[in-house]
């Protein structure tokens, strides 16, 4: 019998019909299931973790090691947080357990579990002290909040603390509404899936912090400090925060310059006596003159020094501003000792103000040298706590400083980055390229090393020229180059311009330009084993260098030192530095 026939077609049998159907819906069950499995969201909860903090801290949504101490006023965070985020240069001193904050005009320090601290020297009531906790040193914000104007925000459901620095921006959102729910919250998860566990379920309108995107995903963090991701759809953007927190200091002092004008310093060697200043040649266009006169003389900080009220008195008579030299006496291990506590260095820098306010000195020029290198950090600490006691009587302070070379105790122990945010002035000494002992002949100060070295500072330093002053040599070197038994021994005797001068008169020499230092050079020879070399100093090489201090519009120069130089000289570096393009 053949089967039955409808249409034309042959009707299926119905075993094959059941069939297919339970194929059709295996296959539907199983997309549906693949769909759910893949995108219906995950209703799982899940506890957000704080990585075991009591007071987490968080900065731009991350989460920072340790964990911060108290609550609202009693509140304290740990040093290595504060130095990190909020303030480079808060120092912590082991051998005292102090910290110590210093800004432009205050010196604040704080001794662990005491509650006097020290404003300028001046004693301050604390409510909650400096605190150490095995390694960890907690600093109460209380006292910083007039300096640093913080405004830490802390939750009061979980205690977390969120910072926030100046120029920062904050991406605010809120989570979206909806008008036919209500009651419907917006899910906060673990990750950027709807499969992720959920952290909390967030209320329509609750504002929300924006860190970054994803597909289709925010990072964003609540004001608890729970974190997380939420769906882009879920979140309404709101406007950006710029995060402005003025700090509490009043800039009420401003460093002396000339009016329209460069600064143009000497410096005058002072050795057991002072020199009489009536007898100084003139020195046309000079405005600043720095005696050496203050010396750190043992390792418990007492200062000596040669003074002479007479010579500021003449000075004054002449318009010149007084900037002492003060110096450590180039001694490292005496430095080392009296840099190593704060009572040292406090003590300095009282005995260096009084001297100032005798004395109505109008600066003080710092001049450190041979320095060990793992003094760096301490003499910067120095200077940022002497600058706001003599900004406080309106003395001017300058540092000086050598070029950038591979000596650690003469210029990599220089932080001068760090020492120009708190200075008003910084000397660069370029010189000596070649030095007394230097086993070549060549020059003091060539050109081309003496723009490469203010130019390195600026670059790579980042000091801007308004606070560089070019420091040049009135000296030169004359070298003796002698040959014995093939080798050449190499002497050196540093002169001022007169004596090369009255050299080349009675030796009837005639020096050349020397294009590779861009200064005159000559040579001769004494006897057949024994050459003499002098790259000189004078009107045209300084012409040069102070040319130098126009072209990169630095704040003047300074001259290593008064007495060695020709009195043409003066007028030389006036003309140059007053004429206009």
């Amino acid at each position: 019998m053949e089967p039955t026939q409808i249409g034309g077609r042959r009707k299926l049998p119905g075993a094959f019909a059941i069939i297919l159907t339970l194929l059709l819906l295996a296959a539907v069950a199983a997309g549906s299931f693949y769909y759910w499995h893949r995108y219906w969201p995950s209703d799982k909860h899940a506890d957000y973790s704080f990585a075991g903090a009591e007071k987490p801290i968080f900065y731009k949504g991350e989460q920072l090691a340790g964990t911060a101490k108290g609550s609202k006023e009693s509140l304290k965070l740990p040093f290595k947080i504060l130095k990190e985020l909020i303030d480079p240069s808060i120092y912590y001193e082991e051998a005292t357990q102090s910290v110590i904050v210093t800004t432009e005009n205050k010196v604040l320090r704080m001794k662990t579990s005491q509650l006097t601290a020290m404003m300028n020297e001046k004693p301050v009531e604390l409510r909650f002290p400096v605190e150490k906790d095995g390694d960890t040193v907690y600093v109460p914000l209380e006292p910083l909040k007039e300096i640093y104007k913080m405004d830490p925000k802390e939750s009061g459901d979980t205690g977390a603390i969120l910072i926030r620095k100046t120029g920062d921006i904050v991406n605010w959102g809120s989570a979206a509404a909806d008008e036919k729910h209500p009651d419907r919250t917006r899910a906060l998860r673990s990750d950027a899936s709807v499969k992720a566990d959920i952290y909390s379920d967030v209320a329509q309108g609750t504002r929300i912090m924006i860190w970054g995107e994803q597909e289709g995903w925010y990072k964003v963090q609540l004001e608890s400090g729970v974190g997380g991701f939420m769906r882009k759809a879920d979140v309404v953007l709101e406007a950006p925060e710029a995060v402005v927190l003025q700090s509490g200091e009043t800039k009420g002092y401003v460093p002396w310059k000339p009016l329209g004008g460069k600064i143009n310093l000497t410096w005058q060697q002072v050795y057991n006596k002072n020199p009489d200043p009536t007898k100084f040649a003139p020195m046309p266009g000079l405005n600043v003159i720095s005696p050496q006169w203050f010396i750190v003389n043992d390792a418990e900080g007492n200062v000596k020094h040669t003074a002479d009220a007479g010579f500021v008195s003449w000075a004054n008579s002449q318009n010149l501003q007084v900037w002492a030299l003060f110096s450590n006496g180039f001694d490292p291990k005496r430095t080392n000792e009296f840099l190593a506590t704060y009572d040292k260095r406090m003590k300095i820098i009282k005995q260096i103000v009084s001297y100032a306010k005798l004395y109505r000195l109008q600066g003080i020029n710092i001049d450190f040298e041979n320095v060990y290198l793992k003094d760096k950090a301490v003499f910067v600490q120095f200077v940022r706590e002497l600058a706001p006691f003599l900004h406080e009587q309106g003395v001017v302070v300058s540092v000086d400083v050598t070029v950038k070379d591979g000596s650690e105790t003469y210029s990599l122990f220089l932080d001068r980055k760090a020492l120009a945010e708190s200075v008003d002035y910084m000397m660069v000494m370029t010189y000596d390229e070649h030095w007394a002992t230097s086993s070549k002949a060549g020059s003091v100060a060539s050109l081309p090393w003496v723009e490469k070295g203010i130019v390195q500072i600026m670059k790579e330093d980042g000091v801007p020229p308004s606070k560089l002053l070019l420091g040049v040599p009135f000296y030169t070197r004359i070298w003796t180059e002698t040959v014995k038994d093939g080798k050449t021994s190499v002497t050196s005797k540093a002169v001022g311009m007169d004596a090369v001068e009255k050299l080349l008169k009675e030796k009837k020499l005639t020096p050349a330009l020397d294009p590779a230092s861009g200064q005159n050079y000559v040579e001769y020879k004494e006897n057949d084993q024994t050459t003499v070399k002098i790259w000189i100093e004078d009107e045209m090489s300084m012409k040069k260098r102070a040319d130098l201090v126009k072209t990169y519009d630095l704040a003047g120069i300074a001259s290593w030192s008064r007495g060695m130089e020709k009195p043409e000289i003066w007028d030389t570096i006036r003309n140059t530095l007053e004429q206009r393009p």
